[in-house]
């Protein structure tokens, strides 16, 4: 019998061998933001190991205030859509299907010692409820900054990658304009309510749905949690989540990403539904799974260097065949090991490895 895992997913032309999504991870060793022959090969070896759709770690987007670490790669120039174009190539080339995450951090802390070529940038200068941590955006920042996602999302077509992910997730920019305690704008891209929220990236959404193909997907990544406070809700109830996701399904999203950091965590109370399974009953589209799949331990430890050994995956399989969500992202096992789709679905768990800090340090 056919696990659930391994069952085909089509959805306008994105058609997947199976329900397993390379979750972005971001890795740090694209020099001047452009990817290299060994990034290319890294994903290769995923593609070649039966990833459905890999999503690359986060790409940058043409604004100089995008990024505050080193070696991220860029997702604009010449030299660095080149690098992608053969890491697009040799995915394809082994029967693979991938997608750029295309990301802006706003106003995060700088982990890397780098100083970056212009001040960070994000709806309120804030980087939580009492730091400044950067530049309040003006409107000619935000239009310049929307234009600049969608000009990515056309470039990602045009080389032919398979669809495009938005970053929309742990506390960095579209999260910041959507999270109350970032946004604190008086204007028409800020308000009390998180559907005064929306409009930064509701706008983006609209800007790139009108440029691509009708049947080219737009996955969005978001998350109540944040990187600056784990414990952070945007939605406390069923009715704000669907306040929040509602208008953007309706502005183009077709798959939502929904990260947490432990997948099988019911999101409210009175349902065992987890965020993603509540996110496609309220928008009845189609969502991503994510949250320290295949691994013990929560996905945040590794941050500080922890390891974790590997775990099974049952959980997983029943929620996929009640239909609780469509697609399931897996991250640090998927690092540590580009083989680990094969041996799951050969059943070899004996061979499945564990994830150790040593992983971040190489392209495996």
């Amino acid at each position: 019998m056919q696990l659930p895992l391994f069952k085909p997913f089509t959805l306008g032309r994105l058609k997947l061998k199976n329900r397993i999504v390379m979750a972005p991870m971001t890795r740090g060793f694209a020099p001047y933001g452009v990817p290299t022959p060994e990034m290319a090969a890294y994903y290769q070896r995923r593609a070649a190991g039966e990833v459905g759709l890999i999503i690359t770690e986060g790409t940058v987007v043409n604004r100089a205030a995008s990024t505050v670490m080193a070696n991220v790669p860029y997702f604009y120039g010449e030299a660095a859509l080149q690098g992608w174009q053969k890491v697009l190539r040799d995915v394809h080339s082994s029967g693979g299907k991938i997608a750029p995450q295309l990301w802006h951090q706003g106003i995060v802390k700088n982990r890397h010692d780098y100083t970056p070529p212009a001040p960070a940038e994000g709806p309120s200068g804030l980087i939580n409820a009492t730091e400044n941590g950067g530049k309040t955006m003006d409107l000619v920042d935000i239009a310049a900054t929307q234009a600049s996602f969608v000009e990515a999302a056309v470039d990602a077509q045009r080389l032919g990658f398979d669809c495009i992910e938005l970053h929309g997730a742990h506390g960095y920019l579209i999260d910041q304009f959507f999270w109350s305690v970032t946004n604190k704008r008086n204007d028409s891209y800020g308000g009390a309510s998180i559907s005064e929220r929306l409009r930064f990236v509701e706008e983006i959404i609209r800007g790139i749905r009108a440029r691509l193909s009708h049947d080219f997907p737009i996955i969005l990544r978001i998350s109540q949690w944040k990187q600056q406070d784990y414990t952070a809700k945007i939605a406390a109830t069923p009715g704000e989540l669907e306040q929040w996701l509602a208008p953007l399904a309706e502005a183009g999203v077709d798959i939502f990403h929904c990260s947490q950091r432990r997948i099988a965590e019911p999101e409210f109370s009175g349902s065992p539904l987890n965020f993603a399974g509540w996110v496609k009953k309220l928008t009845s589209k189609p969502t991503i799974s994510v949250g320290s799949v295949g691994l013990e331990g929560d996905f945040i430890k590794a941050f500080r260097g922890e390891g974790a050994p590997s775990a099974g995956i049952e959980w997983v399989n029943l929620a996929l065949e009640r239909g609780d969500f469509d697609l399931v992202a897996v991250g640090r096992a998927l690092l540590a090991d580009p083989d680990w789709v094969v041996k799951i679905r050969d059943k070899r768990p004996q061979e499945l490895l564990g994830f150790s800090k040593e992983h971040l340090a190489t392209l495996y």
